[in-house]
């Protein structure tokens, strides 16, 4: 299975939702792609408005935002009314969780117009932009100025607000770490309506080091200050096929990027991004590249992929002609590279369109490309949902570099799905216990791509539908997904918290630390205020009374014993 292939045909008794999937695409061309089109294109305008404003005007418009975000919140009746949440719809937010929790009756604060860059700091190397501002903004603004974030994400519509309480990643990551580890700053609004600025070593320190992974539970983040990279034109990329069964292919990905001899920190031996990707039990493509400037590029002999044109071949297709071409390299501009996964959403897109990596639609159409997630979203019956959530994988496994050959296998033999993306990262050892932490005691056995400071891990990258669902046999997805849960929390893993979870609520605290964020909940006041990161990333439709009684719970645990 080299490539991500159309379920066939169940063998099972077909019912109305395999019809309302086989034909989806007819939605998807005629109302889906047009709207998207059309979404972000006023998007785009409202971008281009926002960044001719001067730096005053901007910063005055966040000033009198976050008053009013302040004032809202002082607006709320905790008797009477619900926990606080964004305004957001829930088939706006990036990712497969229902967001089942906004079901239930709550308290609304609208941080829609938080979606301006403020500042590009070339004195400091920090851009400070407020939390709904996306990665195709970003880029769209940096890269010309040969500055980039030290993470960039690959898709555009990723935000900065949920790659912070979140989780992000990028080709970069083995050097500088998850998207939160290069953030300067936070500004936050806490439950009693304080408007604070965190950082790592001031009173709120505390807070900093919380926030990432809480999913917006212990207070409404409105600007954050994050770390740039100066950058070239180009992006030299060495694209180098590798054979052998999954322990060797998972061997070979270690040392594209990790030298044996434990010089991790050597530019010289360690490229500046890293993605590999695994079509098959045997077969997979490693790609390692530097930034490079125009004139390198220009020279005589070598190959330039303007990847940005709608009708380029998708990029994990292109990748994967490596393994017939044998090892080969080009330079594609900085900006195109960033974004290489957007148009085909890695390859989801195949499932939602069959046909979109033809060359005929990428020709006519591909210019359409990609479907807006919201949209794909908003026009999912329930049971189109269910069945995606039975018959379908979309999960981020982040395991200890040298557990990737261990995950691998785990998964060829469980899911079955391909291909899989690789992307490593360093989990840092910070002076406190954040949600997500290294093994303890990792610096002692050296293992390669270690550090003193930090332990790589790696994102595995599991999207697909599952072998047996493409081959119409019975899948049971759920009962899969819980396995893998187990799976992460016996091998020091964990899990993307945006992808479908079946975790309890023990198993959620034995997979990420509550220490740290369980006293800023009660130091913040975000008890009774904002709902709890289990019950946000929880399945399933969540009742007033129920997160209720949780947090009612919590508040009694924290509410000191007076003797009479």
């Amino acid at each position: 299975m080299s490539d991500a292939k159309a379920p066939l045909r169940p063998k099972r008794k077909m019912q109305l939702v395999d019809f309302l999937i086989q034909f989806r695409w007819i939605l998807v061309i005629f109302f889906v792609l047009p709207f998207s089109f059309l979404y972000y294109f006023s998007i785009y305008l409202g971008d281009v408005k926002s960044e001719r404003k001067s730096y005053e005007q901007r910063q005055k418009e966040h000033d009198e935002n976050v008053k009013e975000v302040v004032k809202r919140l002082g607006e709320r009746d905790a008797s009477k009314d619900g926990l606080v949440c964004t305004g957001r719809p829930p088939w706006v937010v990036v990712g497969m969780r229902n967001v089942d929790y906004k079901r239930a009756r709550h308290f609304e604060v609208d941080l829609s117009k938080f979606r301006n860059i403020l500042e590009i700091d070339k004195e400091r190397m920090i851009a400070r932009v407020e939390p709904l501002v996306n990665m195709g903004q970003i880029s769209r603004v940096t890269v010309p100025m040969n500055l980039s974030l030290a993470v960039l994400a690959e898709l555009d519509d990723l935000t900065v607000g949920g790659l912070i309480n979140g989780f992000g990643i990028e080709g970069s990551s083995h050097i500088f770490g998850l998207f939160s580890d290069t953030v300067v700053s936070l500004e936050v609004v806490l439950a009693d309506g304080r408007v604070v600025r965190a950082t790592k070593d001031n009173e709120y320190s505390d807070l900093f080091y919380a926030i990432p992974w809480s999913q917006g539970t212990l207070g409404l983040l409105v600007s954050a200050e994050i770390k740039l990279i100066p950058v070239k034109e180009y992006v030299r990329l060495t694209y180098k096929p590798v054979t052998g069964n999954l322990k060797e292919l998972a061997q070979a990905y270690a040392d594209t990027f990790a030298p044996r001899d434990g010089d991790q920190d050597n530019p010289s031996k360690v490229p500046e991004m890293v993605e590999g990707m695994i079509y098959s039990p045997t077969e997979g493509v490693m790609m390692t590249g530097r930034y490079a400037s125009k004139q390198e590029a220009k020279q005589r002999g070598n190959v330039i992929n303007n990847y940005g044109w709608w009708f380029k071949p998708w990029f994990y297709q292109h990748a994967q002609t490596a393994l017939k071409r044998g090892e080969f390299v080009e330079y594609i501009p900085t900006r195109d590279y960033y974004h290489r996964h957007t148009r085909s959403l890695y390859w989801e897109g195949k499932l939602i369109l069959p046909f979109g990596d033809q060359f005929w639609f990428r020709f006519l159409l591909g210019w359409l490309m990609p479907p807006k997630i919201a949209l794909l979203k908003a026009t999912q019956s329930e049971a189109i949902r269910n069945y995606y959530h039975d018959h379908h994988v979309i999960q981020d496994l982040l395991v200890p570099l040298y557990k990737v050959g261990d995950c691998l296998e785990w998964v060829h033999r469980e899911m079955e799905v391909y291909p899989i993306w690789l992307c490593p990262h360093r989990i840092y050892k910070l002076p406190v216990k954040p949600m997500i932490y290294p093994e303890p005691g990792f610096e002692a056995h050296r293992r390669q791509g270690d550090t003193e400071y930090a332990q790589m891990y790696t994102d595995i990258g599991v999207y697909y539908v599952p072998g047996a669902v493409l081959r119409g046999e019975p899948f049971d997805g759920a009962e899969k997904c819980r396995q893998l849960e187990l799976w992460l929390i016996e091998n020091h893993g964990f899990q993307a918290q945006y992808a479908v979870t079946e975790l309890t609520e023990k198993n959620f605290w034995r997979m990420f630390d509550n220490t740290l964020y369980e006293q800023c909940r009660k130091k913040y006041k975000a008890i009774g205020t904002f709902m709890s990161a289990y019950y946000k990333s929880k399945k399933g439709r969540k009742t007033e009374k129920e997160v209720q009684e949780a947090e009612q719970e919590k508040a009694e645990q924290e509410t000191p014993e007076v003797d009479e």
